[in-house]
């Protein structure tokens, strides 16, 4: 009888065992909700329609691309709709429309398709929220950024677009002949290395672009480029910084002899820094806009860990990432 009743606390236990084992679930800390702006204009998404309204009144479109609980979007639209110099110039000069990338409403785009708001954001390579797209009024897009910009930076895209200078140069170089007073000065850190040549290499490789101008560079490197989770996943790669100004002469990872400036250029990079994830000698992935740390430390796994061979968008991979992180006890901080 004593070896039965030992047999039935030992066949309990391993029934129980597991399930007292499991760790409590993570939380999600940092998510912020946001409202969008009553001025926002109230719109069937039918752009081409719109893009008709528009050039009868003279204005370009911006296409606000959000997401809920985005912290991204609401800093950007507190800093610059819901208040400040920027909001009234945007209302000056802009139709701003809101499309949620996660959304179900039908789209009818520049080019007469149809889609889904999240399939309209997937179509435009969307990778992070708050996406701004600017519309011309002729219907075409003359620019897209892709996340988060400070008031100074957003502004010089704003007048960028509204004083058409699309048609003339780059946003790039607008900004270096606009902004003459540096604003930054390169930093160094302990895994950047000197590169020049980077013809056909294959492993995981991080190129930084810098430049004097940069209004969001230190605040890269305070926060988000010297953390010990950051540092960690960089290990994987080898990291290069270069000046997005500079001439000097390169090889870019497909052999061809070039200049950071060509280069940044030839990627149509549209933000200072600009984080460009290459492995196996092409670009895996890219950071336009500004991350806080949790997920600029998770795009680098993304394409450390070749994550990207198995998903064909960064935010599948996320949406799996934190699901499993949460799942596994680890809370996640969404925050600065």
């Amino acid at each position: 009888m004593k070896r039965l009743v030992l047999l039935l606390c030992a066949a309990l236990l391993a029934i129980g065992g597991p399930a007292l084992a499991e760790p409590p679930a993570g939380r999600v800390t940092g998510g912020k909700a946001h409202s969008l702006p009553d001025w926002f204009k109230s719109s069937f998404l039918n752009f081409q329609d719109e893009v008709d309204e528009a050039r009868r009144a003279g204005r370009h479109i911006l296409v606000f691309m959000d997401l809920n609980d985005c912290p991204y979007c609401a800093r950007m639209l507190d800093e610059n709709f819901h208040r400040g110099a920027n909001m009234e110039y945007i209302r000056k000069h802009f139709d701003v429309i809101a499309v949620n990338v996660r959304g179900a409403q039908e789209v009818t785009w520049i080019d007469g398709a149809t889609y889904t708001e999240q399939d309209l954001a997937i179509r435009l390579k969307v990778v992070g929220t708050p996406t701004l797209v600017f519309i011309a009024p002729d219907g075409k897009k003359v620019l897209q950024m892709n996340g988060y910009r400070t008031p100074p930076t957003l502004r010089h895209a704003l007048e960028y677009v509204h004083d058409k200078e699309y048609r003339n140069q780059s946003l790039s170089a607008y900004i270096e002949k606009k902004q003459r007073a540096p604003v930054y000065t390169l930093r160094d850190h302990p895994r950047f290395e000197e590169v020049t040549d980077f013809a056909h290499y294959r492993q995981p490789l991080a190129v930084i672009f810098e430049d004097r101008n940069c209004a969001d560079c230190a605040g890269f490197h305070e926060k988000v480029l010297n953390r010990q989770d950051v540092l960690a996943e960089l290990k994987t790669f080898r990291v290069v910084r270069l000046d997005a100004y500079a001439d000097s002469p390169i090889l870019d990872i497909s052999g061809a002899r070039t200049t950071p400036r060509a280069w940044a250029a030839s990627l149509g990079l549209t933000h200072r820094p600009g984080v460009v994830l290459f492995d196996e000698g092409k670009e895996a992935a890219r950071v336009e806009g500004r991350l806080y740390h949790f997920h600029f430390k998770e795009m680098l796994r993304f394409v450390g860990g070749r994550h990207y061979q198995r998903y064909d968008r960064f935010s599948s991979y996320l949406a799996d990432r934190q699901r499993d992180l949460l799942r596994q006890g680890v809370s996640i901080d969404f925050g600065e």
